[in-house]
């Protein structure tokens, strides 16, 4: 008995020198980020009023690394809408790192299409309160795919470049079926694919200045839209954007400079849609073609010695959507958004907006007269 306790003992004590000889730390780390807002709007849409406070949202990120090379996010984002919870997934998708220039990355991602909707979306880095016309619902711009991408940077000659080249499942074109007054539009959201083209798209950086103070950017998307087996099979849609941004400090102005700018179109094969007038299907056409644009200018006077001024922002935008003449979603919307902002740190923010927009159409069509106030209080973590 003796002898077998001292052989437990003995295989116990080098089985700890074993596994402290060859135990090596695990380099898999979890981390939870995210941001979040909530404030009051109160708008004034042709005399009819409207004032409410937002309930909030919340949008955490969860970011797994498995090695210095591998890594996973995803986004999910909760928000309450017509008194029910709503939930999204953003994002989801594992990246590696193949060399100091190239990344590869598969799943759900945001696109690289133009800066705002990968760079600026979030509630506190977007310095204002809403989003420019084009993005979001019922928007010609893309916000995310699902599918594969590579992307990397480099510098040459004193300049630095850096690139998205990826293929995703793509829009898909809305035929009306539930919602007559939206065909034409492309849907963005396929998490499957309506047919067996591919999309297939990018985007090209250039900071010409050592300081990276400015960049000029291209994006395009070429895809098939229409439904396999169908009479819009071969429809195309052709996307392209030119984006903008100067970021500096100017000292004889005694603060941060901050400009940003986006033109999007977007070009989608013409084709016959089917239109029920009294009772009778009737065909008719148009030109499918949309653009918008916006242009935004910050300054924050950070060089100031009172902590309240150099606390502040001010910001400006103006953006303008034009969707196509004789469709049932024909529009020309033009928008002019004002902002004064308190950063409380440098990751939260309240911010107090003034809008107006103006134009014709929409869906309920005529004329558009809106004036829009909010308080928000945004935070990232």
């Amino acid at each position: 008995m003796k002898k077998i306790i001292l052989s437990l003992i003995f295989l116990i004590i080098a089985g700890n020198i074993f596994a402290q000889e060859t135990y090596k730390p695990s380099k898999t780390q979890f981390l939870v980020r995210g941001y979040g807002s909530a404030g009051y709007h109160s708008s004034n849409d042709e005399g009819e009023k409207e004032t409410t406070f937002n309930t909030g949202t919340f949008a955490p990120i969860f970011l797994f690394k498995l090695s210095d090379k591998l890594m996973f996010e995803t986004e999910m984002e909760f928000a309450f809408e017509g008194g029910e919870l709503e939930t999204a997934l953003e994002y989801a998708n594992i990246m590696y790192t193949m060399n100091d220039y190239m990344t590869v990355r598969a799943g759900k991602f945001l696109l690289p299409f133009g800066t705002f909707m990968e760079r600026l979306h979030p509630s506190w880095i977007n310095k204002l309160s809403t989003v420019p016309l084009g993005f979001g619902h019922d928007g010609i711009v893309p916000a995310s795919g699902v599918g594969v991408e590579l992307r990397g940077a480099f510098a040459m000659g004193g300049s630095k470049f850096n690139y998205a080249l990826y293929s995703t499942n793509g829009p898909k074109l809305n035929l009306g079926e539930h919602e007559p007054e939206e065909v034409g539009m492309l849907i963005f959201n396929n998490t499957e694919d309506n047919n067996n083209g591919k999309s297939f798209g990018g985007r090209i950086g250039y900071l010409p200045f050592t300081d990276s103070s400015t960049e000029l950017g291209f994006s395009w998307m070429n895809s098939k839209v229409g439904d396999r087996e169908s009479d819009y099979e071969d429809t195309s849609a052709k996307l392209f954007a030119y984006d903008f941004t100067f970021v500096k400090k100017i000292n004889p102005l005694g603060g941060v400079v901050d400009i940003r700018a986006q033109y999007n179109q977007t070009l989608v094969d013409d084709a016959e849609y089917i239109e029920l007038h009294e009772g009778v299907e009737e065909e008719y056409t148009f030109e499918n073609d949309s653009d918008a644009f916006y242009a935004q200018l910050s300054y924050r006077p950070s060089s100031s010695s009172s902590d309240f001024i150099k606390s502040l922002e001010f910001v400006g935008r103006y953006s303008e959507l034009n969707t196509p003449e004789g469709s049932e979603w024909e529009s020309n919307v033009k928008q002019t958004t004002f902002g004064l902002n308190y950063w409380l740190s440098w990751r939260s923010v309240i911010k107090m907006n003034y809008q107006t927009t103006t134009g014709t159409g929409g869906h309920g069509g005529g004329e558009i007269d809106q004036n829009e106030f909010s308080i928000h209080w945004a935070f990232g973590i």
